[in-house]
């Protein structure tokens, strides 16, 4: 396995040979970094990236989604088939595995070499509940490229002990996937990552497809309690952990969570602020937007997007003392902490309706069950979200299986 991690490392750097891009300084966004704000484009597109990269830019984020975009280009087909012989040894399968790996890491040296800042890259979504998976390929990203690359891990039972296993290791780590403060605590408390996330976006999507409300004010929220809690936790970590405003939807929240530790701004997005805000921009951590929720939004659970209770608390104080050394054990003690909405048990009909709905879950599937407390709008959102991620991998797989076979 050695030999076949150094001729992955030799393929990966060979004929690396971008153009690096200078980014000029640029008052509008050096305004939103001197509120707090570290910026980080959300793209995995070359030309879009340098369209709107500037100086006061630190890093790119990718993840399944966006690299099966540029995949499914066809500017990587020749790659694929040259990787072939790199992975000539393997199983079928594991060939489909090793070379999505390897179009991960190249496209993120790219990424890395042309624009000099940090890259977040992905694991393969076969990975998200295999601690030891997680351990081995987080330190393969780690070795190739340890000064600029940050690994991706999912919010999931073994996601979160992979990660910590992983952080203690020394990889830098970005968990991915949570859509609420507690969710955040729990990662904070146990994982330890540089960076964790909210996707927000969805959050006001979830509201409006579901007609419990328009929207509005439900994801600031979940950012604001998140950064707080983050802010004061991570303290007594050996690192900060910094949040990540992940995935803004529309430019006006560019100023509305000013002050978060890091925004993954789309270049639309970041295009449209640019042109359409003036630009000067103050923290607003301290906010408390109002959320607006229509009456059939009563017992939805809408609250967990940024509510933390004693129950949340005594869990991740728990698992913070002692790390579970498995996704189940750490399941149970969420159920026995009075958390089993976090981490629930799914049947193989439910797995189908979180699969088919696609990343805005249907809620009145799940109203009963989530008044019952066994399961919960944060966690739907992240079980969609790992769902569709893991649709995009199986494309970007299917492509490099028809290109070696």
């Amino acid at each position: 396995m050695a030999d076949l991690n150094t001729r992955i490392s030799d393929f990966l750097w060979k004929d690396l040979n971008e153009r690096h891009f200078t980014g000029k300084k640029d008052p509008f966004w050096e305004s939103l970094v001197k509120a707090g704000t570290e910026l980080w484009l959300d793209t995995g597109d070359m030309q879009e990236a340098e369209a709107n990269w500037t100086a006061e830019m630190s890093a790119l984020t990718t993840n399944n989604t966006l690299l099966n975009n540029e995949i499914q280009k066809g500017i990587y087909d020749v790659f694929i088939s040259e990787a072939k012989a790199v992975v000539r040894d393997l199983p079928l399968e594991e060939k489909v595995k090793e070379i999505a790996f390897i179009l991960n890491a190249r496209h993120g040296l790219r990424l890395a070499s042309k624009f000099g800042g940090y890259v977040s890259v992905e694991l393969h979504t076969d990975t998200a509940h295999d601690i030891k998976a997680i351990q081995y390929y987080g330190k393969r990203y780690h070795e190739i490229c340890p000064d600029q690359f940050i690994v991706k891990v999912p919010y999931t039972a073994e996601g979160l002990i992979g990660a910590r296993l992983l952080r203690d290791s020394g990889v830098r780590i970005n968990f991915t996937l949570e859509f609420s403060a507690r969710q955040n605590v729990l990662v904070t408390r146990l994982a330890r990552p540089d960076y964790l996330n909210v996707f927000l976006g969805r959050i006001g999507a979830y509201m409006i497809d579901n007609k419990l409300g328009d929207g509005s004010g439900a994801g600031e929220m979940a950012v604001i309690a998140s950064q707080n809690w983050v802010t004061g936790l991570s303290a007594e970590n050996l690192w900060q952990t910094k949040l990540i405003a992940a995935s803004l939807r529309n430019y006006s929240q560019l100023e509305l969570l000013a002050g978060t530790d890091v925004f993954t701004m789309p270049p639309k997005v970041a295009a449209a602020g640019h042109q359409e805000l003036k630009g000067k921009f103050k923290s607003r951590m301290h906010e408390n937007y109002k959320v607006h929720m229509n009456a059939s939004a009563k017992d939805s659970g809408i609250e967990k997007f940024w509510d933390v209770d004693s129950n949340v608390l005594g869990f991740s104080d728990r698992v913070s003392k002692k790390i579970p050394v498995s996704g189940t054990e750490l399941i149970h003690i969420a159920q026995e902490e009075g958390c089993e909405d976090m981490f629930p048990v799914l049947t193989k009909e439910e797995k189908g309706f979180i699969a088919s709905d696609g990343k805005i879950p249907v809620h009145s599937r799940w109203a009963k069950k989530i008044e019952e407390k066994k399961i919960a709008p944060d966690t739907l959102l992240t079980l969609a979200g790992l769902a569709s991620f893991t649709a995009d991998q199986r494309m970007l797989d299917d492509r490099i299986r028809n290109i070696i076979e």
